[in-house]
């Protein structure tokens, strides 16, 4: 039975990214700024509660009677408590006899042309850890994408508008990158073992290494450019994010439309049309979130009884990353056509974000000169304060 790491992992994340973002929003609370600190308290108890309705939904809490384990999810303390049943699990496996054992039958990766099926047994023990493991990796992508990464988005849009680095500020940004990145880990991972569902599938290490490289990267530079754009276009940023995200939102309701095919009917017995609809409607609100951001790995299909599309998907990934590729030259463009100085400012943008603590070199004010005056009086001093609080009422 394999140590439930990943449970640890996803756990470690969230408890880390939620105490960081509490206390940047303190921060944010004493220096008067409260709607930095709304957004960075939405942005960590939205995902935060899907979490927990995700936990409760998979671990089918709401038809038994544990009144405890809802009282601790309602205190958003779920995950805690989620991860301690799983390392009890482990911990007590072996030292009591099974009462039964499943049968599983699993095909090897054929070498050779030949492919050989392997039985196993599972015990109720590792039913479920594996309960747990399928748990948390759902958990890690909501919180990835509809959490730590408009978190990101925001602090490093603060960055640049403040042009200084917390180490608060600066902690919360590593802490949601590694978090998108393992939530997009996660999903690539979940994509290939639906791929070959048949086939026993085990991931080396070096491929895990190029998938978060590869997701680390392409996130990075996806959010880059939206702050960059952000900057200099406050009130366009909106309309860009809002129409990506619909487009993607409503896919995969216009092909299950054009399909005709009947409503699905087998995600869980228990649920009525409405409940479906919900879950459903969820479901391509997280796809849609994904796909912001980077690509997705996992195509949503409603009208597939898996809901998932098995199929190869090379033309998908060519057009998304065309299409994305244009996306984001044309937002670069648009920021150095509006930036005053977009050389100068990526070069300052960059050396801010080295910062790990600090003010500019000047710390009580900034003077700034008409362009072409070298010589005279200069203008009225304008404070770092009445910046911020200008910009915060632009937006």
């Amino acid at each position: 039975m394999r140590l439930p790491s990943s449970v640890l992992v996803s756990v470690s994340l969230f408890t880390a990214e939620t105490t960081a973002a509490l206390y940047l929003s303190s921060t944010y609370r004493s220096a008067g700024d409260q709607i930095w600190q709304c957004f960075t308290l939405l942005f960590t108890l939205v995902p935060s509660v899907l979490v927990q309705l995700t936990l409760i939904f998979i671990h089918r809490d709401l038809s038994r009677d544990r009144p405890l384990v809802l009282l601790l999810h309602i205190l958003q303390l779920g995950p805690i408590i989620r991860c301690l049943d799983a390392f009890c699990i482990y911990g007590s496996s072996g030292k009591v006899e099974e009462p039964y054992v499943t049968i599983t039958r699993k095909k090897q990766i054929p070498r050779d042309g030949q492919t050989e099926e392997v039985e196993q047994e599972v015990g109720q023990a590792e039913g479920k850890l594996v309960t747990h493991r399928a748990a948390f990796a759902r958990t890690s992508v909501i919180q990835a994408f509809l959490g730590s990464a408009p978190q990101l988005t925001l602090q490093l849009y603060i960055c640049v508008l403040q042009k200084a680095v917390s180490i608060g500020r600066g902690t919360l940004m590593v802490i949601s990158l590694l978090s998108i990145v393992y939530g997009a880990l996660r999903c690539n991972i979940l994509a290939i073992r639906i791929r070959y569902d048949d086939y026993k599938v085990s991931v080396r290490p070096l491929a895990y290494l190029c998938v978060f490289l590869w997701r680390g990267f392409e996130i990075a530079t996806r959010v880059t450019v939206l702050v960059l754009f952000s900057s200099v276009l406050k009130v366009w940023v909106l309309p860009v994010v809002s129409v990506n995200f619909v487009l993607f939102f409503l896919r995969p309701w216009v092909l299950f439309w054009r399909s005709r095919s009947p409503f699905p009917e087998n995600i869980e017995k228990t649920l009525t049309r409405v409940g479906t609809t919900i879950v459903l409607c969820m479901l391509t609100f997280l796809y849609a979130g994904i796909n912001v951001f980077c690509w997705s790995a996992v195509q949503l299909r409603l009208d597939d009884p898996d809901l998932i599309d098995k199929g190869q998907a090379w033309r998908r990934v060519a057009v998304y990353y065309s299409l994305r590729f244009v996306e984001n030259t044309g937002l670069t463009l648009m920021w150095q056509l509006f930036s005053s100085s977009p050389a100068q400012g990526f070069w300052e943008c960059c050396g801010s974000l080295c910062l790990l603590h600090g003010t500019l070199p000047q710390s009580g004010s900034i003077r700034t000169k008409p362009p072409g005056k070298d010589n005279g009086d200069d203008p009225p001093c304008v404070t770092k304060g009445d910046i911020g609080e200008s910009l915060c009422g632009a937006v």
